[in-house]
């Protein structure tokens, strides 16, 4: 089970720590991913993270977002800073199940105003 938690209104330029509580899996096991679905688009794919906490970003987020996990809470992070509007989108951590990242938790909504 993936539950995410940590969404809300920021503005821009702000920052926010979005958090994964995971159950009913090895989580230091797994490399685990964040993704997003804005308004009216696809899922995008921002961060992976492994099982060793190095990691990976997409360029939309690369220098702003970190990804980062706490194997013995089974936690995983995603801490964002110098949003954007064009960051506003339902953020989902997610098994590293590219391309479309089915095993995915219910979502937290992110919301950035200008």
């Amino acid at each position: 089970q993936l539950v995410e938690s940590g969404g809300g209104v920021v503005q821009s330029g702000g920052s926010l720590r979005l958090s994964c509580h995971t159950s009913g899996f090895v989580f230091e096991y797994h490399a685990m991913s964040w993704v997003r679905q804005a308004p009216g688009k696809g899922l995008e794919w921002i961060s992976t993270i492994n099982f060793d906490g190095s990691t990976i970003y997409g360029d939309s987020v690369k220098g702003r977002f970190t990804a980062s996990r706490d194997n013995a809470e089974k936690v995983l992070y995603l801490q964002l800073n110098n949003v954007k509007t064009e960051d506003t989108a339902i953020y989902y951590c997610a098994f590293n199940e590219p391309p479309h990242y089915t095993s995915r938790g219910q979502g937290t909504q992110v919301t950035v105003s200008s």
